[in-house]
C-alpha cells in the first residue's frame, strides 16, 4: 500500500520520550536522523525555512551516493547546529507530520541530538553562558554593575575582544539591562471585580519572563496597565525562575526539569484558582502550551497550566469576543509593520496581535516569516551573518510600507528587525505598548 502525503487530521505531537536511555543512545539517534534526512531529501518543501536543510541537501547532494546513506554520520551535527527549533517546519510545511505513518518530528530529532551533544560534554561555556538568561540577569541588573555592562555593550574594544574571546558578534546589537526590574517595581491591580467572559476567566497572573523583568520592563508595566484599564484584577506570580527554553534549545534536559520544579507548583496553584496566565514573550509562553507538556505527559500541574497560558493578545481578543474588552481608542497609531513571531505562529492561535492592532485603528502590514535570530542563535559569531541572510525578506517586507512603528511580540526579533532594515524614521515598540498608546494611557 502506498502511503500519500499529508492527513486530513490536524497534526499531532507525541510526548517526548527523553528519560528513556534509548533516547540518548548515539547509534539509535543517528538511525533515527537517517531516516527522517531520507524523508526530508526526498520531499525540500522546508528549505527557504532556515539553513538547517539547505546544509543538509548540501551534504547529500555532494555526497558519493547523492542519498543520505553516503553522508558520514559526523557530518550530522552541521544540521542540527543549524536548527534553533523554530517549529515551522513541523507545523506549516511537514506533509508527513504525525498522525501520518512516516511520523516525521525534524525539530524534536533535532533537539534530542542537541541532548546527546550535551550528555557527551560538546557543548560550549559559551553557549551555557548564552542559555543562563535569569543568571546573567540576576547579576546585570544589580545596581551597580548595571552601568558598566550596559557601557560595555555599546563598546566597540569591548565588543570586539567579547567576540575573539566568546564568540559573541560584535555588531550583533544587543538588549540592554535595567536596574529596575520588573518583577521589583510591578504594581498590579487587583480590586477589581473579577468578570468572567463565556471565552476568559476574569482574573489574570503575569509571568514576567527572563527578559521583560531584566532588559525590558516597561512592556510588563504596559501589559498592567492594559489588564487595570480593562478593570481585570491582576496579580504577579509569586516567584519564578527561566521558563527553560533557553536551556531546552542547549539540549540540556535536566536543567529543564530543574527550573519546572521551581515555576510549576506557584503557577499550577494560580491555575487551578481559575487564574489565566499570562507571558509576554511567545517562547515561554510556548514553552508551557507545548514542551513541558510534552515532556511530563503524566504531570497534572504542568497539564493544568498549559490549559491556564494565555498569549496576552489571545486572551485581550477572546476577552473582546465575550464582550468585556474595552474598544474606546484615542490615539490614532497610524501604519504598523508588524512581524509574527515563529513561537507565535506555532501556537496556532491565530494572528490576534494583528487583530488587536486593527481593532485599535492601525493600518498593519503583516510579515509572517522567520526574522532568522531565534534566543540566541544569531547572537552567536558563525552564525551572525546566517541570521541576517534568513531575516532579509523580513527586513525588506518591513521597511516597505514606510510605517510608524516596526513591532513584533518577540521583542529581540524585533531589535534584529531594526538592525537589519537600517536606516529608519519608524520607532520600535511592542505590540502591548501599542495598545496602551492607542488607549491613551500614560
Amino acid at each position: 500500500m502506498s502511503i500519500g502525503e499529508g492527513n486530513l487530521e490536524a497534526p499531532t505531537r507525541h510526548p517526548l520520550d527523553w528519560k528513556n536511555p534509548d533516547f540518548y543512545d548515539e547509534a539509535k539517534l543517528h538511525q533515527e536522523m537517517e531516516r527522517v534526512f531520507d524523508a526530508c531529501h526526498g520531499c525540500r518543501r522546508c528549505v527557504s525555512l532556515c539553513t538547517a536543510f539547505p546544509t543538509l541537501f548540501d551534504l547529500v547532494d555532494g555526497s558519493s551516493t547523492m542519498e543520505v546513506d553516503g553522508v558520514a554520520k559526523v557530518e550530522y551535527m552541521k544540521v542540527v547546529d543549524e536548527c534553533y527549533l523554530c517549529d515551522l517546519c513541523y507545523m506549516t510545511k511537514c506533509p508527513y507530520v504525525p498522525p501520518h505513518p512516516w511520523n516525521i518530528d525534524f525539530p524534536h530529532v533535532m533537539l534530542r541530538a542537541k541532548a546527546v551533544k550535551f550528555k557527551q560534554g560538546g557543548t560550549t561555556f559559551r553557549d551555557k553562558l548564552l542559555s543562563s538568561t535569569d543568571a546573567m540577569g540576576k547579576l546585570a541588573s544589580i545596581p551597580v554593575v548595571v552601568q558598566a555592562v550596559n557601557a560595555s555593550l555599546k563598546s566597540k574594544p569591548i565588543r570586539k575582544i567579547v567576540d575573539s574571546v566568546l564568540h559573541i558578534h560584535a555588531d550583533r546589537d544587543l538588549p540592554e539591562y535595567d536596574s529596575a526590574t520588573f518583577r521589583s517595581t510591578a504594581k498590579p491591580q487587583g480590586g477589581f471585580e473579577a468578570k468572567d467572559g463565556q471565552r476568559t476567566p476574569g482574573k489574570v497572573a503575569i509571568y514576567a519572563t527572563c527578559y521583560v523583568n531584566y532588559n525590558e520592563p516597561g512592556i510588563g508595566h504596559d501589559l498592567l496597565k492594559l489588564l487595570a484599564h480593562n478593570e481585570i484584577p491582576a496579580v504577579m506570580v509569586e516567584k519564578e525562575a527561566c521558563c527553560g527554553m533557553p536551556k531546552l534549545e542547549l539540549g540540556d534536559l535536566a536543567a529543564v526539569e530543574k527550573l519546572m520544579e521551581v515555576n510549576i507548583p506557584h503557577l499550577a496553584k494560580l491555575a487551578k484558582a481559575g487564574y489565566a496566565i499570562l507571558t509576554a514573550v511567545p517562547s515561554c509562553t510556548l514553552m508551557y502550551k507545548q514542551e513541558l507538556p510534552l515532556m511530563f505527559p503524566d504531570n497534572a500541574d504542568v497539564q493544568a497550566v498549559k490549559a491556564a497560558m494565555w498569549d496576552p493578545f489571545e486572551y485581550l481578543m477572546a476577552r473582546n469576543v465575550d464582550g468585556l474588552l474595552k474598544t474606546e481608542f484615542t490615539a490614532p497609531l497610524g501604519k504598523v509593520a508588524y512581524h509574527v513571531p515563529c513561537h507565535q505562529r506555532v501556537q496556532n492561535i491565530g494572528n490576534k496581535t494583528r487583530d488587536a492592532l486593527v481593532l485599535a485603528g492601525a493600518k498593519v502590514t503583516l510579515v509572517e516569516r522567520c526574522s532568522g535570530h531565534d534566543g540566541t542563535w544569531g547572537v552567536k559569531s558563525e552564525f551572525f551573518d546566517k541570521s541576517m541572510k534568513i531575516g532579509k525578506p523580513v527586513f525588506r517586507q518591513m521597511a516597505d510600507p514606510k510605517a510608524d512603528y516596526v513591532s513584533s511580540d518577540c521583542a529581540i526579533a524585533a531589535r534584529h528587525i531594526m538592525q537589519g532594515m537600517g536606516e529608519t524614521t519608524a520607532q520600535k515598540q511592542h505590540p502591548i505598548t501599542l495598545m496602551r498608546i492607542a488607549y491613551g494611557l500614560d
